[in-house]
């Protein structure tokens, strides 16, 4: 993989007389991505290299979701996607690979904005449109909506929850915050999160495990660890059901949360704590978003 990196950095230097700087900027990008495959495609820990021909656009699609939800600003993520459609445009062209992943993916777009987040109506009829039903599917969407708006959990952070990770008494959740330092910090249940959890464990989490030995809390109909696309199609779908014409994500719940804890009077370093910012500055962008959303 590595090689295919270098070389590719080469022919930037050569042909396209690309300067140091930049230069240094796709090597970082490529390397990141490289990381991602390795854990996506591989496994953690593991030293084998996966080929790049086992990308496809899927992949690229959740990468690029992952760097979302670690907060990277529009314009980061713009150019780490940018650098990946020259690379896979680079290997094609030499044969490197059989089809380019990037071909038809859209570059994101370069916004600047405060958070976006739903108003508290808003949150409560999504909340409420899986608990009409109590099958598996819809005992496991009530209580992973309700986990996500009552911690502002993050995406990645909420599907690699395993099962020894929640605890009903006291009623929390323990999770460690993305990035090199990897903090764990202990997310509190409130009643309703607890009592959508507990049902979900009792009655809906067996159903969908055929294997005893899956660790995951959240689960899909494979009973395989939910995914972070799945989840964001499970939004997508109760979004529909209940009218809200916003667009709405899994990280407009984290928003929401964060900005409803503000207009309820909670302290900025409260909220940062919560949220696992590593920097004040990060939630101090809520404070504006707190006073736009309606109650």
């Amino acid at each position: 993989m590595e090689r295919q990196i270098e070389a590719f950095l080469g022919f930037l230097q050569r042909e396209k007389g690309y300067s140091a700087n930049t230069i240094a900027a796709y090597r970082n990008d490529l390397a990141q991505f490289a990381a991602y495959l390795r854990q996506e495609v591989v496994g953690i820990g593991s030293q084998a290299e996966p080929p790049w021909a086992t990308v496809n656009k899927d992949l690229v699609v959740n990468y690029v979701l992952y760097l979302k939800e670690r907060e990277y600003t529009s314009s980061t993520v713009a150019r780490k996607v940018a650098a990946l459609k020259s690379f896979f445009h680079y290997l094609k062209e030499r044969r490197l690979v059989s089809e380019d992943p990037t071909a038809t993916l859209d570059s994101p777009a370069v916004k600047k904005h405060t958070p976006r987040s739903i108003s508290h109506d808003e949150v409560e009829r999504l909340l409420a449109e899986p608990g009409k039903r109590t099958t598996p599917k819809f005992l496991r969407d009530k209580a992973l909506l309700e986990v996500l708006y009552a911690t502002g959990m993050r995406v990645s952070e909420l599907i690699a929850l395993d099962v020894d990770d929640a605890s009903l008494n006291p009623p929390h959740v323990r999770c460690s915050t993305l990035g090199r330092s990897r903090k764990e910090r202990i997310m509190p249940l409130g009643l309703r999160a607890a009592q959508a959890l507990s049902a979900y464990l009792q009655k809906g989490r067996a159903s969908l495990l055929p294997a005893s030995d899956e660790k995951a809390l959240f689960l899909n109909h494979r009973g395989q660890r939910l995914t972070r696309q799945g989840l964001w199609l499970i939004i997508k779908r109760y979004v529909k059901a209940v009218g809200i014409r916003a667009e709405v994500t899994p990280h407009t719940l984290r928003h929401s949360f964060a900005t409803h804890l503000l207009r309820e009077g909670a302290g900025l370093h409260e909220v940062q704590r919560l949220l696992g910012h590593a920097n004040i500055s990060t939630t101090q962008v809520y404070a504006q978003a707190a006073g736009e959303v309606e109650g």
